[in-house]
């Protein structure tokens, strides 16, 4: 197969949290510290502005005011894809046009809803107009099998910046294959949701892995895979699984989990989330302090 373009994403790319004070403020200090941690953990590049960081709660200034300090602190250190998906093009146009003036290299957006064929390529070509070079597509469809292949190709055809594809569908496996099948492995492909089939997707030829949080672990898990210890890989991998389990239940219980993670790490303030995020009750705050526990201990061995 072709070498992807582009090829520095190759690795881990986390879904940054976004870190909120007390008084429900955007946590500045937590957002450099969290930069400072995963790029020390070896990652390819960082996703701010997407689901993880609760960006359908944040205002167009305080999106701006995250993006600018993510940019500001990674510095150049590794590429900064910024989220431009909402439900209005209005919106995705303004996200995009704010991530090229910031200096991004990548926007992520989200396919919209109901669009294919010309009118997806459509909305999408307005988004490559105003925004950063390159454009990576969300693929997303928890319940179902997401982009047909044949939109994915037109895009591929038509939008020379659409040169990402994240697919986070119903059985992605399958979709991998098929879509780096099509393309010659010259589209990238990363998966994001999917990180309980790291292994299964690495074996298909996957580019990327967009998970939040566990950087250091991930990355061993990749660069071991890379390095034909598969076994080491995949015995690290199965490490996971009760995290996986717990964490992967429902988005809420994940963005909930990686903060309280990261407030553990001394990375963030406090694990706040903002209102739009299920709470826990008592017994899943049970399981979630005894997989913080888990993560901690396997970082802690990754160290030694």
């Amino acid at each position: 197969m072709a070498q992807p373009s582009p090829t520095f994403l190759r690795g881990i790319v986390p879904s940054m949290n976004t870190p909120f004070l007390d008084d429900g403020s955007v946590d500045l200090a937590g957002i450099r510290r969290s930069v400072d941690t995963v790029v020390q953990a070896g990652v390819a590049g960082l996703l701010i502005l997407a689901v993880a960081g609760e960006t359908a709660s944040l205002t167009l200034p305080e999106k701006r005011l995250v993006a600018q300090t993510f940019l500001a602190h990674t510095a150049g250190r590794v590429p900064v894809i910024i989220g431009c998906s909402s439900a209005e093009q209005a919106d995705r146009l303004a996200l995009a046009a704010m991530a090229r003036e910031l200096g991004a290299p990548v926007m992520l957006c989200q396919a919209p809803a109901g669009l294919s064929g010309e009118a997806l390529v459509a909305q999408m070509a307005a988004l490559t107009q105003v925004g950063p070079p390159m454009l990576m597509v969300q693929d997303l469809d928890f319940g179902g099998p997401g982009l047909p292949l044949a939109d994915i190709l037109l895009l591929r055809k038509q939008l020379p910046a659409f040169q990402c594809l994240k697919i986070e569908v119903a059985l992605p496996g399958p979709k991998y294959s098929a879509v780096l099948e099509a393309t010659q492995g010259a589209l990238h492909v990363s998966g994001g949701w999917a990180a309980a089939q790291m292994l299964e997707a690495l074996h298909r030829g996957v580019h990327a892995f967009i998970p939040t949080a566990m950087d250091a672990i991930y990355v061993a898990i990749y660069r071991h895979f890379q390095a034909g210890d598969v076994a080491q890989a995949r015995a690290l991998h199965e490490q996971l699984a009760p995290v996986l389990a717990f964490s992967n239940q429902h988005l809420d219980t994940s963005i909930r989990f990686f903060k309280h993670l990261r407030h553990r790490e001394g990375i963030f303030s406090t694990p706040l989330c903002r209102s739009g995020v299920w709470p826990l009750d008592e017994h899943q705050m049970r399981e979630l302090e005894l997989n913080v526990e888990r993560v901690l201990a396997m970082q802690g061995q990754l160290r030694s």
